[in-house]
């Protein structure tokens, strides 16, 4: 069962918490837009509130939602998150053959829908082959459970709408840009199409990561004002670069010490404040405490009831 006693008390107290505050709980307040706050490294935190302090352990992000208990990167998985109590989800974006922008992890349709068995003659069945029209008629739920048999695989539009309406916050991750010249403006034209541009969302609401150094320097050029993150582990000596035009450094949880960490929280990113680490993908309580012991501002995870009853983060 997925709703652990620290988790069904998160989700107690983020209700509590909204209604007092207004908005979603997840405190890691971001952008140009906050004010400057002390933060875990030298100088004033990027993101590192303190409500985040307060609550005694590091955001944790649903990795595709709550993808250890329903099919990733669904809406199934995001609802599952907020009624878990997590307000932080995190996705992924690639496009389809006309240009819909989706919400899938891999560049191939086949280990998350059905798609080899209503496209048969259609292999490698990448995203970028199939128009919206075909994909949106994939089940994207039956590999994971029966119960979830005819969840569809959403266009980010739809997904946006939903993190909405759960008052959710989102890191989104513009996948494999290589595949899809011009992504980032696009991805950016539909963030603003669905009123995630503005001061509230971008100041609070809203991180653009990807594993390309050159798309994060992209969106930070078109949106200076928007949050973003660099999905590797750059080296020590390497890490200013990165500091003109991204403002966190999110790791795989292997690849890290302390030191490293520390490294990171000593640099003050693109909008002056000092950078921030938000290290991946962490599902048991064990690593859970070990990179919260390096001095990581947030755990990105499948699990997050695991890593939040393991850290207190929220």
């Amino acid at each position: 069962m997925y709703v652990r006693p620290a988790a069904a008390a998160a989700a107690a107290f983020l209700g509590f918490t909204l209604t007092l505050l207004g908005g979603t709980a997840s405190y890691a307040a971001t952008g140009p837009g906050t004010g400057s706050t002390t933060g875990t490294g030298t100088g004033t935190g990027a993101g590192t509130g303190t409500g985040r302090a307060a609550l005694g352990g590091p955001v944790v992000y649903a990795h595709r939602g709550a993808s250890a208990y329903a099919p990733e990167n669904t809406l199934d998985a995001i609802d599952l998150a907020v009624q878990m109590g997590f307000a932080w989800v995190e996705n992924d974006v690639q496009r389809t053959k006309d240009g819909v922008l989706v919400v899938i992890h891999d560049d191939t349709l086949a280990r998350t829908t059905d798609v080899e068995q209503r496209f048969p003659g259609r292999a490698p069945w990448k995203v970028q082959d199939f128009t919206w029209a075909e994909i949106s008629r994939l089940d994207a739920g039956s590999w994971f459970g029966a119960e979830y048999a005819g969840a569809s695989v959403p266009s980010l539009r739809q997904y946006l709408d939903r993190v909405q309406r759960n008052q959710q916050r989102l890191l989104l991750e513009i996948k494999k840009p290589e595949l899809y010249p011009g992504i980032e403006e696009q991805t950016l034209k539909v963030l603003d199409e669905a009123g995630w541009l503005d001061e509230r969302h971008v100041t609070k609401r809203l991180v653009v990561q990807s594993f390309s150094a050159d798309c994060v320097r992209i969106v930070h050029g078109l949106r200076p004002d928007l949050v973003t993150a660099f999905l590797g582990t750059p080296t020590v000596a390497d890490l200013p670069r990165y500091a003109e035009f991204t403002d966190r450094i999110n790791p795989w949880h292997t690849t890290i010490s302390a030191d490293w960490v520390a490294a990171v929280h000593g640099l003050r990113g693109a909008h002056g404040k000092a950078m921030e680490v938000d290290t991946w993908i962490v599902d048991d309580a064990a690593t859970a405490r070990k990179v919260q012991a390096m001095g990581v501002d947030g755990i990105i995870t499948n699990a997050p009831d695991v890593v939040q009853e393991a850290v207190g983060g929220f």
